[in-house]
Order: structure tokens, then sequence, then C-alpha cells
């Protein structure tokens, strides 16, 4: 006789491997970290807000990152110096 059916336990075995590759999988995104580039750009973005609240400019430090230099933050949002935009004044994204 054959059976078309599932049973429980081929249930209960499909779901326990289910459940242990997404808590592997859970484990694995939540050990994930962010580059270290980012401290670097949240620096340049806490100097450009700070030049826009104080309305004096601001020069972050070079040891952001070691392929580039200082860059001044204007009061007006822009910003000078390398891996700046000339155009607009925005910085570009860190590598």
């Amino acid at each position: 006789m054959q059976s078309r059916g599932v049973t429980l336990i081929e249930l209960i075995v499909a779901l326990a491997m289910l459940a242990l590759v997404v808590g592997i999988s859970g484990l694995a995104l939540v050990s994930l970290r962010a580059p270290s580039e980012s401290q670097a750009m949240r620096e340049l973005q806490v100097a450009h807000a700070q030049a826009i609240r104080t309305g004096r400019p601001v020069l972050t430090p070079g040891h952001l990152t070691p392929d580039t230099g200082h860059r001044l933050f204007l009061p007006d949002g822009r910003a000078v110096g390398p891996g700046v935009d000339p155009l607009t004044g925005a910085v570009h994204a860190i590598r």
C-alpha cells in the first residue's frame, strides 16, 4: 500500500532542519560587522554637521584614512579637500 501523505515524524524533522538553518543564518548575520571605514565616515558626518550648526569652518584630522588628508567643512555645508567633488562640495565615500 502506497502512502501519498507526509507523516508527522517527517514534518517534525523537516521543520527542525529548517529551524537549524535559519538559526545559523541569523547568527551569521548578527556577527557581521560594518567596515572600519564607517567610523571615518561618521567622523566626517559629525564634522559636517558641526560646521553647519556652529557657522564656523571645521577641519577634520588627516588620520581618518591613509590615502586622504584633511578636509575643511564650510558653514554652508560644502567641503574642501581631497576626495571632495569640486562642484558640489560633497564628500565621496571613503574606500
